[in-house]
């Protein structure tokens, strides 16, 4: 399963844009493994979907960037939170009413061991909830920003329906508001 290059290899290419490079690793490890570990580990989603269900795809998440968080790690690099992101901020929307099209918005900022952070690296999971299915490659987004308050304006700048959603923990606490009436 391992990425045909190297991270360090990656920014020794692209030093002057070290979040790019970064993104353009996790793409391509992305491109190279998402079905991958979707078919090797099919049993094990399957019935993490059936005992859990959406926490599935976190366990697909982790499954898929375990080679990433070493490679950063090995760079220099840490993300804050761990990729693919901190799901109580994320935002989530859907394509039709059943929900069997949806897409979930997380981030993680990039720190070096020294400096400043370099940037953003944003996860888009395309993902079911009638039943585990990942319908398309999840997509990345590198971002400059590292404020959770500019990450959410530029966000917001690319994407409608990011701007319109809620964050999760704002989401679940209205969907618990409304059991209560």
């Amino acid at each position: 399963m391992p990425t045909t290059q190297a991270l360090s290899d990656f920014l020794k290419e692209q030093p002057q844009n070290k979040i790019g490079a970064v993104a353009a690793f996790i793409e391509s490890h992305v491109r190279e493994n998402w079905q991958e570990i979707l078919v090797k580990e099919n049993d094990r989603l399957l019935k993490a979907y059936a005992e859990a269900g959406d926490p599935a795809y976190g366990t697909y998440l982790n499954l898929l960037f375990l080679p990433v968080h070493r490679q950063l790690s090995e760079a220099g690099l840490r993300p804050e939170p761990r990729l693919p992101g901190n799901f109580d901020i994320s935002r989530e929307w859907g394509r039709n009413p059943d929900q069997s099209d949806q897409e979930r918005w997380m981030w993680s900022t990039l720190h070096p061991i020294e400096g400043p952070p370099v940037g953003t690296i944003v996860t888009i999971t395309y993902h079911d909830h009638t039943r585990f299915r990942i319908p398309r490659r999840p997509g990345i987004i590198a971002l400059t920003e590292t404020s959770q308050q500019d990450i959410v304006e530029a966000l917001s700048r690319l994407s409608s329906d990011f701007k319109q959603a809620l964050e999760f923990s704002v989401e679940y606490e209205n969907y618990l508001r409304s059991l209560e009436q």
